[in-house]
């Protein structure tokens, strides 16, 4: 006879944030960022606290995502069954051990909260799930040695090296998880993988993004002046500024100074994970001033409302434009030889224009500024060439 309760399959798959109970100590726990999880809570006969209370205690039962409803309810009976007894679940429970796959999905939802954001998340399961659960997802998690790795990584290794790379490290991150929460021994057959080198040694392919030559810039931009749309809005500030895709296009009014001319870029889209400072000059201000008036939440609206430019927009409007040999993202390396053969800019303010880091961890530690207004000096004078206003030799000091 099956176990019931308040909950249903569906109530658990759509509740919102918060604790819900399914009665008999047994709840649904709804995290703000929407993971799902089960935890039930017990009084142990004759265990008190500190206080000389009854001792309660809750348990987690693992996330609703692997252990259904009915699982969770008959989980949950167990260890009520051993708390009326007088034995502490905490080291009475007998614990099934878990497939690779589930495990692995467990270890996702609790990493949930340190992803930098949500599609680098998706990113590290879809790994797993692409390339390791299809051939060990439904092994025990303490059968997975050497053998079962390499089954996973040997055939992406030379062909998807990047892949692989990232892929050995998730393995290795789910089954070093599993051995601190008792299920696994010994030690992590990724690593042993590595220190034996049993696979080929691979030489990393730098990628390089096509970029146009800075002394073509002045007339692309005559010709995207010309052009009334949001994208071409979009590829003017991000050829100006030399940032990234995603910091222009997430970019928001509440992170705009208007009397400090600063954009200030926060940490969760920056690649390096740090703020980052932009100065604005005259040629950006007339590009996202009269964008104010659309009232919207982005600076640069894409066609739903209230909602930012698609990540493709620029890439498309340059395929329309017939640019070859040219990508959104090789501006960045456009505006870098620009400074360097033409600015004649100090390493530092060019790398650091382009929110890379400079210097060993110690030199960055007492590099307390920033640069801003050199580098307001060296974007001034980059945005006057871009938008034809100089051609001249400059030297940033």
């Amino acid at each position: 006879m099956a176990l019931t309760g308040k909950l249903t399959k569906k109530l658990v798959e759509n509740l919102g944030a918060g604790r819900h109970g399914d009665g008999s100590g047994l709840y649904l726990v709804v995290d703000p960022s929407g993971a799902r999880r089960w935890i039930v809570r017990v009084v142990v006969k004759g265990a008190k606290n500190k206080k000389g209370a009854p001792l309660r205690t809750d348990f987690g039962l693992g996330g609703a995502d692997v252990v259904t409803i009915n699982q969770a309810r008959e989980r949950a009976l167990e260890y009520r069954r051993m708390a009326k007894q007088g034995l502490n679940p905490r080291f009475n429970a007998q614990r099934a051990i878990p497939t690779f796959e589930e495990f692995a999905q467990q270890v996702h939802i609790e990493r949930m909260p340190t992803w930098k954001n949500a599609k680098h998340g998706q990113q590290w399961i879809n790994t797993l799930r692409d390339y390791a659960f299809p051939k060990i997802g439904r092994m025990p998690i303490d059968s997975i040695g050497q053998p079962e790795v390499l089954m996973c990584l040997s055939p992406i290794w030379t062909e998807k090296h990047e892949t692989a790379r990232r892929l050995s490290q998730r393995i290795k991150a789910v089954l070093d998880v599993a051995k601190s929460k008792g299920f696994r021994e010994g030690e992590n057959p990724v690593t042993a993988i590595k220190d034996a080198d049993v696979l080929p040694k691979v030489k990393a392919k730098p990628k390089h993004h096509k970029a146009m030559r800075w002394q073509d810039v002045p007339a692309f931009y005559a010709d995207l002046i010309t052009r009334n749309a949001m994208a071409a809005n979009a590829l003017r500030f991000t050829c100006l500024t030399g940032s990234r895709t995603s910091e222009v296009l997430g970019m928001q009014w509440e992170e705009l100074d208007f009397d400090a001319l600063v954009w200030t870029c926060p940490a969760e889209r920056m690649k390096t994970g740090e703020e980052h400072r932009v100065p604005l000059t005259d040629e950006m201000l007339a590009i996202i001033e009269p964008l104010q008036a659309m009232k919207s939440e982005y600076v640069f609206e894409g066609q739903k409302r209230h909602k930012p430019l698609s990540n493709m927009a620029m890439l498309m409007l340059l395929r329309r434009m017939d640019v070859e040999g040219a990508t959104v993202h090789g501006f960045r390396s456009t505006f870098r030889d620009w400074a360097s053969e033409v600015a004649s800019a100090p390493r530092e303010v060019a790398e650091m224009s382009l929110a890379h880091k400079v210097g060993s961890d110690v030199e960055r530690a007492y590099a307390r500024s920033d640069l801003l207004e050199k580098r307001r000096t060296l974007m001034q004078r980059w945005s006057q060439f871009v938008s034809g206003g100089e051609a001249k030799v400059i030297n940033i000091g």
